[in-house]
């Protein structure tokens, strides 16, 4: 096959409305830009002489290049949809703007602001309805290796390159185990690709970009170029998490008393479920959870812990209101006390059983790795895979864990905080 002829016709306006800046010079010129000119009736020295107009103009650009750069953000990460996450970013961004400017007691148009939110929110759906969507990319394999798992795995549109020479493609996206020893020839074919502005991908990379999840067979480093996730973020999320915390209880503790009135009226046996379960650094704790089944008589024959500890589909052992509380996730909710005591967060892997915990040591050797972070309420496990139902799908599950871990972020955090409120509202995902 002649490489040349694999050139396709690129979508030009899709791929126009695709561009960071673009969309960046979009959303400030209709969103913010135009509306205050014609508020002030184009009269440009206002803005230095007005403070409601300078602050509103400061908020509104601020508040909107910050949305645009988070929802660009938010669809980097595998099976998330870009547009789903418009309407938070933007609402998110412009109250903490808000939120500064009354802390700070300075003047602003709140009726400015809201035209600038309106429309600039508008202009970012807009885009959205015409940029390009999906990954309709082909793929060009370079022979050698374990290549072929990319073809097998994801079933991905894919080109496998005969010979070291570039595609004509211009979205060509050429993919290598670059772990391979390829001949010299494929390695200036690569030099030449990056040169000519071409990506070259691990095949790992694709996998991980398009799947949400890495491979297990040894430990990968992160994009720091280390085993050890950001310090720095690791701080400002556990300051967050007290923050959060200490709002939410106050704020939560009518609803947990009704909650552990039900519990005590549906069923005999004590309102809260304690196990201990293994947490940061391979400490071990009580996690602390609403029970939502009924206590476990003690079974002496074919007694297996491992799957004792995972909950089935359509467990008999969930009580009525139980099932209720697992849907909505309230069982959660005393692990804030959890968050306190500095044994979980918000988000991060679930913290597991320990008798799981064991079992995934006697598996896979670097399995403690997972603790490198705190557990999580909520995870990104959670939102992508559900409830783990039996021991088939736990190796999935690590998968999406280690995603997480290596990809510790601000942003995966707030994917998952987004994702997790549309799993509440849903009632999906939970046994």
């Amino acid at each position: 096959m002649e490489l040349e002829t694999l050139a396709r016709p690129g979508r030009t306006w899709a791929k126009f409305f695709s561009s960071f800046r673009v969309q960046l010079l979009l959303c400030v010129l209709i969103g913010v830009i135009a509306p205050i000119l014609t508020y002030y009736a184009g009269d440009l020295s206002v803005l230095a002489t007005n403070p409601t107009a300078k602050n509103s103009l400061l908020v509104g650009v601020l508040a909107t290049c910050a949305s645009v750069v988070a929802v660009r953000k938010f669809g980097e990460f595998p099976g998330t949809i870009g547009a789903s996450y418009i309407f938070p970013a933007f609402a998110a961004s412009y109250a903490v703007g808000i939120t500064i400017i009354l802390l700070a007691r300075a003047p602003y148009s709140g009726v400015l602001l809201s035209i600038t939110f309106a429309l600039s929110l508008g202009t970012r759906f807009a885009i959205g309805a015409l940029e390009k969507r999906g990954d309709d990319n082909i793929y060009y394999l370079v022979p050698g290796g374990k290549i072929d798992r990319i073809r097998r795995d994801l079933g991905v549109a894919s080109v496998t390159l005969d010979a070291p020479v570039l595609p004509a493609d211009p979205n060509a996206i050429i993919v290598a185990d670059l772990h391979h020893d390829h001949t010299d020839e494929w390695e200036r074919a690569f030099a030449m690709a990056a040169l000519n502005g071409i990506g070259v991908y691990h095949y790992k990379q694709v996998w991980e970009a398009r799947t949400g999840k890495v491979r297990i067979e040894h430990l990968s480093e992160n994009s720091l170029g280390s085993l050890m996730p950001s310090n720095s973020y690791a701080k400002v999320k556990r300051l967050i998490d007290i923050m959060l915390t200490l709002i939410a209880i106050p704020v939560l503790i009518v609803p947990l008393l009704i909650t552990a009135l039900l519990i005590r009226f549906d069923s005999p046996g004590s309102v809260f479920f304690r196990q201990e379960r293994i947490g940061y650094r391979g400490q071990m704790f009580r996690v602390l959870k609403f029970r939502t089944m009924r206590p476990a008589k003690p079974r002496m024959d074919d007694f297996d812990p491992v799957n004792d500890a995972i909950t089935k589909d359509a467990d008999a052992r969930i009580t009525k209101i139980g099932r209720f509380l697992r849907q909505t996730r309230i069982d959660e909710l005393p692990q804030l006390f959890n968050i306190l005591r500095g044994e979980m967060s918000w988000i991060g892997p679930r913290p597991e059983a320990c008798p799981l915990s064991e079992w995934y040591e006697r598996e896979i050797p670097f399995y403690s790795y997972r603790h490198i972070v705190r557990p999580g309420v909520t995870g990104w496990a959670q939102v992508n895979q559900g409830h783990v139902a039996g021991i088939s799908e736990v190796h999935d599950k690590l998968r999406y864990d280690f995603y997480y871990i290596k990809n510790f972020s601000m942003w995966i955090d707030l994917v998952i905080l987004f994702k997790t409120v549309l799993v509440v509202i849903r009632g999906i995902g939970a046994k």
